[in-house]
């Protein structure tokens, strides 16, 4: 067959298929019950196991949760991830997520792909299978300030981690911010004892520990390599990319003083043919100082447990000798929900570009941007390059 238009399909095959029977009604049985049944169906007729999908595709509709839905089912069929979406294409989803899983295949980002969808048509309020559900949320671990100050704890619990540690994250995106009239701290920078006075939100995080919560919002615009260079204009040259899905309940996750940033990050370096030490930025999601503390382990810039002396050694500005989060992070800027993470690919393309005014970087070159989801749950690292 001879192919015409933009371009090649990317390659890739259908090895399995499962389908449930079509009932009016059903009675005790969840969204995510009916998705495992069908996912089981599928990889039983390719001859896999579970273990063998690192890619997974959903529909937006999951009654059991609201948001974070590839975790959720993943960490219900027991998946270990390293790509993962929702399509939301209505009735166009399952055609949709088939030219998706092979593009991602194509890329690179990971080698088998489940395409599931499902529902119910309870007569009444159906159960509820999520295990957030089931093992956090009823014994208080509800909410996000109290799950991390959970991993916070771990840390400290294991390696002995101070409050002074993680407060030095605070202090130091708070000192960036400076150079950011855009940021709702500008003109407000904190010291550590400032954190530690404030007030204790969940021990043994400080309210200055924490992203407020602000509204906002960001976009950027993605085009070939071959159209920027016909546009003229400055950019910033995707390298490589990474992601990794563990779990959604904390629960549920393997450990707590790492994450699934490691395995992200690693790949992101490795597609892009890059190490830890060619960064010039590091655009690192900091919902809170810990999750930075932990993302620079993970990295493998520090050893475990060691980022509170690193980062008392280490400059984070952008005349330092590790600019890290130049535009404040999250932590100086504020959080505009998930706008807040887009602020760390917009920081990043600015100093690839060279426009980021009085926090210009002299010369960054290469850039690592995380994005973090849940309690350490989902993660995604892009490495950006400067073509100038």
């Amino acid at each position: 067959m001879t192919r015409t238009g933009r371009g090649s399909a990317p390659d890739a095959s259908i090895v399995g298929v499962g389908e449930i029977k079509s009932l009016r009604r059903t009675t005790n049985e969840t969204t995510l019950g009916q998705i495992a049944l069908a996912s089981r169906l599928a990889l039983l007729d390719a001859g896999l196991g579970p273990e063998a999908i690192d890619g997974l595709l959903v529909g937006p509709q999951l009654g059991e949760t609201p948001m974070h839905v590839p975790a959720t089912v993943a960490e219900y069929l027991g998946l270990r991830l390293r790509m993962a979406n929702v399509v939301d294409l209505g009735g166009a989803s399952a055609a949709g997520m088939i030219w998706r899983a092979s593009a991602a295949i194509a890329s690179g980002m990971c080698e088998a792909v489940l395409c599931v969808l499902g529902n119910i048509r309870p007569p009444a309020l159906a159960k509820n299978r999520n295990p957030i559900r089931e093992f956090d949320v009823p014994f208080g671990a509800s909410g996000a300030n109290i799950t991390y100050a959970m991993i916070a704890q771990a840390h400290v619990d294991r390696y002995g981690t101070s409050a002074e540690d993680m407060a030095e994250i605070a202090v130091r995106a708070r000192q960036n911010a400076q150079l950011n009239p855009d940021s709702i701290f500008y003109g407000h920078p904190i010291s550590i004892e400032d954190v530690l006075a404030s007030p204790m939100v969940s021990e043994p995080l400080h309210k200055l520990d924490i992203t407020m919560s602000t509204a906002g919002g960001g976009a950027v615009v993605v085009v070939s390599p071959e159209r920027a260079r016909k546009m003229g204009v400055p950019s910033a040259r995707f390298l490589g990319a990474g992601e990794c899905i563990t779990h959604r309940a904390l629960s549920q996750a393997p450990e707590y003083t790492t994450g699934p940033l490691r395995q992200a990050m690693a790949d992101s370096l490795k597609q892009a043919g890059v190490r830890a030490n060619d960064l010039g930025l590091l655009s690192l999601y900091d919902c809170y100082g810990i999750v930075v503390g932990i993302t620079l382990e993970d990295l493998g810039v520090c050893r475990p447990g060691e980022f509170g002396r690193w980062t008392r050694d280490h400059d984070f500005s952008h005349t330092g000798d590790v600019p890290l989060n130049t535009h404040g992070g999250q932590l100086g800027a504020g959080q505009a929900d998930l706008a807040g993470g887009m602020s760390h690919v917009i920081e990043a393309v600015r100093q690839l570009r060279g426009d980021a005014g009085t926090r210009q970087i002299s010369d960054p070159r290469i850039a690592l941007v995380t994005g973090n989801g849940a309690t350490l749950s989902e993660a995604v690292a892009l490495v950006l390059g400067s073509t100038t």
